[in-house]
């Protein structure tokens, strides 16, 4: 990495990893498949994913991406590029989003429309964006209404459908506030409450 140009240097980074993500699929993703929040249930003890939250998408042929959204480094962008002034401003940390690719970074933005045609979209607000001109300009205009995370998840084809048949997570629907949200403390015992019961309302209705 140069001192020079480190954010030409992180966009070219984002560029090669998302070609390997973002290949067109074997086949079109079901239009139910949609994107979803999994919520690691209390007895999944694994040393990264234990009390895990992870927003995840399907990309296709039954496999899915994902970032776990509340596992903050004590790194920021500015520790990172030091030389660089526009990422001084930015004070929230990176998030460990993943095992896989923890040297590449990937920025999620919140706005309406589209960043560009090379963004992928989790949810109606919510985008990946690789394009280095457009994450030179969230880092300088929009770094509050987006999340950097080092790494991502990657489920091989029915990976992640088999995790959740036996029992390794909850399933919520995706929520672009809640993968932004600021704070992450005591996040996960809240969604855990939440989702546990409705899942004794529905056992009691049945």
């Amino acid at each position: 990495m140069t001192a020079r140009r480190p954010l030409a240097f992180l966009a070219c980074s984002l560029i090669a990893a998302a070609a390997l993500i973002l290949m067109a699929p074997a086949r079109a993703v079901e239009p139910d498949d949609e994107p979803v929040i999994l919520v690691a249930k209390p007895a999944l003890r694994d040393q990264l994913y234990g009390a895990s939250i992870l927003i995840a998408k399907p990309i296709g042929n039954d496999r899915h991406i994902g970032f776990i959204v509340n596992r903050p480094t004590p790194v920021t962008l500015g520790k990172l590029f030091p030389e660089h002034r526009p990422p001084q401003k930015v004070i929230d940390p990176v998030y460990l989003g993943g095992p896989v690719n923890m040297e590449v970074l990937f920025v999620l933005v919140q706005q309406r429309n589209s960043p560009g045609r090379s963004s992928l979209q989790f949810t109606p607000d919510l985008y990946l964006v690789t394009e280095r001109n457009l994450v030179d300009q969230i880092i300088e205009t929009s770094a509050d209404h987006a999340r950097f995370f080092a790494g991502l998840v990657l489920w091989a084809p029915g990976e992640l459908r088999a995790e959740i048949e036996r029992g390794f997570w909850y399933v919520d629907d995706a929520d672009a506030n809640l993968v932004l949200r600021k704070s992450t403390n005591g996040m996960w015992e809240e969604l855990v409450r939440r989702l546990e019961q409705r899942a004794r309302a529905i056992r009691a209705a049945l």
